[in-house]
């Protein structure tokens, strides 16, 4: 009995003509893939989170249900960091340019973006204090100085650590976005 499933004798369904989700201009997204730094980090934190909420249960059929529910609370403390973590980045669409961090999220329009650009530069190594030699890419905006330029992405951080050649794709397509969207606004 073939199994039409696992073999290619199947008949294809013909694709609809519906647009794809990342052809829509409109929607945020990220032009790059998350680093292994960064994914590793969220898995690990994911990893403990699964620990602390073994821990909660443990503690609430052994002792006080509030105690239970404090460290039921640090477990999605820890769970809700880890997927802001992996949400950290840039996302362009039709709209304009937004820079995720960890804390804040800020957007700037594409009608107030000058450049972006990458420049070569001292930048932090996975965002610690240390500094190394390396690119950054860098938003110039209408109602900032020059020297007010922080950094969206280097090659140093933990999407693009090792990855130079991913870096370089990324800058390029934010560029890229930048310069038509630019063009419009």
């Amino acid at each position: 009995m073939p199994l039409p499933f696992l073999t290619a004798d199947r008949t294809f369904e013909a694709p609809d003509d519906s647009t794809l989700p990342y052809d829509d201009r409109d929607r945020w997204r990220r032009p790059y893939r998350p680093g292994p730094w960064r994914v590793g980090a969220a898995a690990l934190c994911l990893l403990l989170a699964s620990y602390v909420l073994f821990a909660a249960v443990i503690i609430a059929l052994t002792d006080s249900p509030s105690a239970a529910s404090a460290v039921f609370g640090l477990a999605l403390l820890i769970i809700a960091s880890s997927l802001r973590m992996l949400r950290v980045g840039v996302w362009v669409s039709a709209a304009g340019l937004r820079h995720v961090s960890f804390l804040a999220t800020r957007t700037v329009p594409w009608k107030r973006v000058i450049a972006v650009r990458t420049v070569q530069q001292p930048v932090r190594w996975l965002g610690l204090p240390r500094t190394v030699q390396g690119q950054a890419l860098v938003l110039l905006r209408k109602d900032r100085a020059a020297q007010d330029v922080a950094p969206l992405l280097t090659t140093h951080n933990a999407d693009f650590l090792a990855r130079t050649e991913a870096f370089d794709r990324a800058a390029d397509t934010i560029e890229v976005w930048a310069d038509e969207y630019g063009r419009r606004g």
